[in-house]
């Protein structure tokens, strides 16, 4: 590769598709890491390499290496996991991980802190229970997700069977996996041909998610490649078009910015498979490899113009897109208690903090879904805001799994208040890297604080979308929130305000590197206007926008130089 893209390019296009120096590294006992450039190709496989920062300082000064541990995250589309699978993934976060099981903010299972030795155990364990995780992270389509509305009908399946689909189409033809994980025969001689990704994959990171109206609980605007379904008179029609959606951004980098993705058509189901290739690989061929913080699909767009990147998309597929289609959204949370399908079978939503089910404080949330994934003759699945529902009961079991429920603690749900209800924070510290301040641990010391200020202002019911970010980096997806706080450093947020309740408007930047007592003073008197003056079920986002606290934030383009834009690539 020239020496004129970044670092990463290199490493990538050395790989021979993925393999680098992955499997010395795991072998090598003097060190509990393995080198950086393998650390960056780790992710192509599913893993990062982490350390714990509680203790960073503490083992430097002791002349210790960091406690090098490593997250692994499962490729899990749409977010099913059948109970065997569910016993399995419990068997490995109790022998191999610490801290539980944490359900991610794209459906999907991480496991943390597993040292490297059973980096490889771990790996097996999650592909003798007929799961993966390549490409679950990396510079390639990850996970797909799609909306649980969970089984209500047969139209639901059928854009289940089509997630399973696009996650099939895009997962990387490199043997490179099983040589390493699954002790697969080795390559001789050439590497296999990758014919989606080339030689050097993507620029950067690739998302895809399939809504299903009236319910955006994907955040469909947040993806890549967002498909809105459009079902008629119990018919799966296709799917409606948007592109170019991302959540993250960097502090001080103006050129850097969320973006909702751009509706640009509709296509049928049989046209839909063609359609997402064609994005991802105009992508790949027109994506920035220079800057990496201007690698996504939104930037290319940004700079080429969404009618250049429509045109070329049409000519690469060889077909026009058809017209949108009318849909409406009017919620992205989840549903909780039981919900009675078409078919007369159960789904039981349930509120799990932060994703997070791990037996701590006297709390047995991991050993109480283990216990219902004994009995269970359904399935799970995870949602896009780290909730479980149990989906697919029959009548006769209800009871069963009730008594579960309220035994180990699942049953919070029944008493949340609309806010927490509405809550999403990333893991951040003490485990991502990127992490400037605190957010999944600082949630439950926050909440309680903001639920006391709702209700005096009679609010404690009011649904509310609040997300917690560690970093500007956006995995929680904070700049859809009617109220996010984005660290700083630790004790300080930025404080934005004013997204809709449907995922369809982003947030606007209100106060800049405050403090807590600032965040409560700030939102009190917010909370206090909204219980005065909302009109009707008017919700908290578009209050601030008619009561022009905020001004109506609108799509942020700013082009990026031609020179960072690479010539096709042709591998």
């Amino acid at each position: 590769m020239s020496n004129t893209v970044s670092h990463l390019e290199d490493i990538k296009a050395a790989s021979r598709h993925l393999r680098g120096t992955i499997e010395e590294g795991l072998n090598d006992p003097v060190t509990g890491a393995i080198s950086d450039d393998d650390n960056k190709l780790l992710k192509f496989h599913g893993s990062y390499q982490q350390d714990d920062r509680d203790i960073r300082d503490e083992r430097r000064r002791r002349k210790l290496e960091p406690a090098y541990a490593f997250m692994v995250r499962a490729r899990l589309p749409g977010g099913v996991v059948t109970p065997a699978q569910w016993l399995a993934f419990d068997d490995i976060a109790r022998g191999y991980a610490t801290r539980g099981l944490r359900i991610t903010t794209r459906q999907t299972f991480q496991w943390h802190g597993i040292i490297k030795r059973n980096l490889k155990p771990t790996l097996q364990a999650i592909n003798q229970a007929m799961a993966t995780t390549i490409a679950a992270c990396g510079d390639v389509n990850r996970q797909v997700v799609s909306s649980v509305n969970p089984l209500l009908s047969g139209q639901h399946r059928l854009v289940q069977e089509w997630t399973n689909k696009l996650s099939d189409h895009f997962i990387p033809r490199t043997r490179a996996y099983h040589e390493i994980w699954l002790d697969g025969e080795k390559l001789t001689g050439e590497p296999e041909e990758e014919p989606i990704y080339g030689s050097t994959y993507l620029p950067r990171k690739f998302k895809i998610g399939v809504a299903i109206p009236p319910t955006n609980d994907i955040d469909v605007f947040a993806q890549d490649l967002g498909l809105i379904a459009i079902i008629e008179k119990g018919k799966l029609l296709g799917f409606n078009v948007a592109i170019g959606g991302g959540m993250g951004a960097t502090h001080g980098d103006d050129s850097t910015y969320a973006r909702l993705g751009s509706l640009i058509g509709f296509v049928p189901p049989e046209q839909v498979i063609a359609t997402a290739e064609g994005v991802v690989t105009l992508q790949r061929d027109y994506g920035n490899r220079i800057e990496r913080q201007h690698a996504r699909l939104k930037y290319t767009i940004d700079h080429r113009g969404l009618d250049w990147f429509k045109q070329a998309l049409e000519e690469r597929i060889g077909f026009a897109l058809q017209p949108l289609r009318p849909y409406h959204f009017d919620q992205n949370g989840d549903r909780y208690g039981w919900q009675q399908g078409e078919d007369g079978r159960w789904h039981l939503g349930l509120d799990i903090e932060s994703g997070r089910l791990w037996d701590v404080e006297g709390k047995r949330l991991q050993t109480g879904v283990r216990e219902i994934a004994k009995i269970l003759k359904g399935e799970f699945r995870m949602t896009c805001n780290q909730n479980l529902v149990i989906a697919n009961v029959d009548a006769r079991d209800r009871q069963q799994i009730d008594a579960l429920v309220a035994q180990y603690g699942l049953d919070g749900y029944k008493q949340h208040s609309g806010i927490r209800q509405h809550t999403i924070a990333c893991v951040a510290l003490p485990t991502c890297g990127l992490a400037m301040a605190e957010s999944e641990r600082y949630a439950p010391i926050l909440l309680p604080k903001l639920e006391a200020l709702l209700s005096q202002h009679g609010l404690a019911d009011a649904p509310i979308v609040l997300r917690l970010s560690g970093c500007p980096n956006g995995c929680s997806r904070p700049y859809l929130a009617e109220i996010a706080l984005i660290g700083r450093a630790l004790g300080r947020y930025d404080l934005r305000l004013g997204a809709d309740f449907t995922g369809q408007r982003l947030n606007t930047l209100y106060r800049e590197n405050i403090d807590e007592a600032e965040i409560l003073s700030e939102l009190d008197s917010l909370f206090a206007g909204y219980a005065r003056e909302r009109q009707g079920d008017e919700k908290f986002g578009d209050f601030l926008i008619r009561s022009a606290v905020i001004p109506p934030p609108t799509q942020k383009l700013i082009p990026i130089r031609l020179d960072t834009v690479t010539l096709p690539n042709t591998a």
